[in-house]
């Protein structure tokens, strides 16, 4: 019996959707899954971890190079010859990388995976976008979106696991059937839509020149500042003047050459400008706290790595669970606005609920929190980027998702930088508050001490050594709770970002409906 050429039509659209997913989980994981490795990096090659960061800032610098310039790319070259090319540029690089025998190699190797590895986001999203009509874009995008945003999260808890038990090589090895996987897939079911001229188009030398110079130096100051003391140093200053000044410059030229490669002229939609900066506020939002949760699991609630991560995935598991509800609330007749907003509140409820805790938190008292971002973030991003792409002519979405991914990696970077630099700077607040009351003539004070003191005395120490513990133990307790003020600081500064992105929603126009038609010929 013959299939129906509708059946074998829909069922080529999810193996095209499996194909381009499962490249971008590849590097959207790779981005996350090699933090955790780093001190095993480190001693492996007889560097120091400071030096071994290099490994991660190299690889988001060139990433964030090619970004920008995927859709051009992707229109010169051909959308499928291009994805070809870079999933086996990243999955070659990837078994480079494993295979480095020193760190200045590694580093290099890092570079060519972040080049070839930076157009697979946009490219999977422009492929998804455009394979799948307006009626079902809901349920492609939900799948789609299964992919990255659990990826980040469980990224940690799979690269602790694999350095543990194997060694940090077989972080970049695992990418190597994956991306085997997908460029055989890929090769059968991918094509060119008709209006790709490949060829045509003429390359922006200076631009191009503009762009890596200033995105470079952006994501080096982002990566490098608070470990420089941000503008004290004047290598952070030099970055962020030459940041300026050259992606302004790009920007001018771009809004004047008759072939930019990026088109800014997409800000004209209004929906597609709010919702670039809705993405980089909730990129923001989403990395900070992939790097503040694990800390404060780790660092004050005296969790190893293995169990801050497990405590992790909840919130993956429920955006896992909840992606086929909002797949399928996508298909009805819901305004896609309102369902972003009730996705910022219950995002706001989750790190408001984060910063009621304390040093005495447990494991089931994180568990409802992680439950609720995980749903609110499922709740924001399916409708969110299809509002933003709504308006966008097909042959623009491949620079729309570009320069989607681009602010969204930004507030990603911008988010993971806030957060270290808050943490400091607010713990040294605190620590400075509480100690101001730390005077010997509070009674409370000294019957703690006196405490304290009779507690060491009991177990062997001499007057003046119990003293000295005393006073010791006691500084360690203001630190402890000065770190966690902070913590609860950065908490209520993300839970206040959810909430006042809610009203922005609200900019965006009201999606058509239907706005192409589910007989739409790809």
């Amino acid at each position: 019996m013959s299939v129906p050429a509708e059946t074998r039509f829909v069922s080529r659209r999810w193996l095209v959707a499996i194909a381009v997913m499962s490249s971008a989980i590849m590097e959207v994981l790779d981005t996350s899954v090699v933090n955790v490795s780093l001190p095993h990096i480190a001693g492996t090659l007889s560097s120091t971890v400071d030096e071994a960061t290099w490994v991660l800032t190299s690889y988001i610098v060139a990433n964030a190079i090619i970004l920008p310039i995927t859709g051009w790319l992707s229109n010169y070259f051909g959308r499928k010859r291009l994805l070809i090319t870079v999933v086996t540029g990243f999955t070659v690089s990837s078994v480079l990388c494993g295979m480095a025998p020193s760190l200045p190699l590694l580093i290099f190797f890092r570079v060519v995976q972040g080049i070839t590895g930076g157009g697979l986001q946009p490219l999977s999203q422009s492929v998804m976008l455009e394979e799948f009509p307006g009626r079902e874009r809901g349920k492609a995008m939900a799948f789609w979106s299964l992919g990255i945003i659990a990826a980040p999260v469980l990224g940690p808890t799979l690269g602790g696991w694999i350095t543990d038990n194997y060694s940090w090589r077989w972080v970049f090895y695992i990418n190597l059937p994956i991306g085997i996987l997908s460029l055989i897939m890929i090769y059968l079911f991918v094509y060119d839509p008709s209006y790709i001229k490949r060829g045509t188009m003429r390359f922006d030398a200076w631009g191009m020149g503009m762009l890596a110079i200033g995105m470079g130096a952006l994501q080096i100051m982002l990566d490098k500042g608070q470990e420089d003391d941000w503008f004290s140093s004047r290598f952070i200053k030099t970055l962020a003047i030459t940041a300026a000044v050259m992606l302004t410059a790009f920007i001018i030229r771009e809004l004047q050459t008759p072939q930019p490669l990026v088109k800014l002229s997409l800000f004209r939609h209004r929906s597609f400008a709010v919702g670039i900066v809705i993405t980089t506020v909730l990129g923001f939002v989403l990395y900070g706290s992939l790097v503040s949760l694990p800390l404060f699991m780790q660092e004050l609630l005296g969790w190893t790595a293995e169990t801050a991560g497990f405590w992790t995935s909840p919130r993956g598991i429920a955006t896992a669970v909840c992606m086929p509800l909002v797949g399928y609330m996508l298909g009805k007749r819901w305004d896609y606005r309102w369902m972003v907003v009730f996705g910022c509140l219950i995002g706001s409820m989750a790190f408001f609920g984060y910063s009621r805790m304390d040093l005495d938190s447990g494991t089931w008292d994180i568990l409802a929190h992680q439950i609720n971002q995980g749903i609110g973030q499922t709740f924001i991003f399916l409708p969110l980027t299809i509002l933003i792409m709504e308006p966008i002519p097909k042959e623009e979405i491949p620079y729309a998702t570009s320069l989607y991914s681009v602010m969204r990696n930004i507030g990603s970077s911008m988010g993971v930088s806030f957060v270290t630099t808050l943490l400091a700077r607010r713990s040294q607040f605190h620590q400075a508050r509480l100690a101001g009351n730390m005077a010997f003539s509070n009674l409370q004070l000294l019957q703690a001490q006196n405490q304290v003191r009779a507690m060491f005395m009991q177990h062997g120490s001499g007057p003046v050594n119990s003293t000295r513990q005393a006073l010791g133990f006691l500084y360690g307790s203001l630190q402890q709770q000065a770190s966690l003020l902070s913590y609860i600081d950065v908490f209520h500064v993300m839970g206040w970002l959810f909430l006042l992105t809610a009203p922005l929603v609200l900019l965006m126009r009201k999606p058509k409906r239907d706005y192409l038609p589910s007989t739409a010929v790809h």
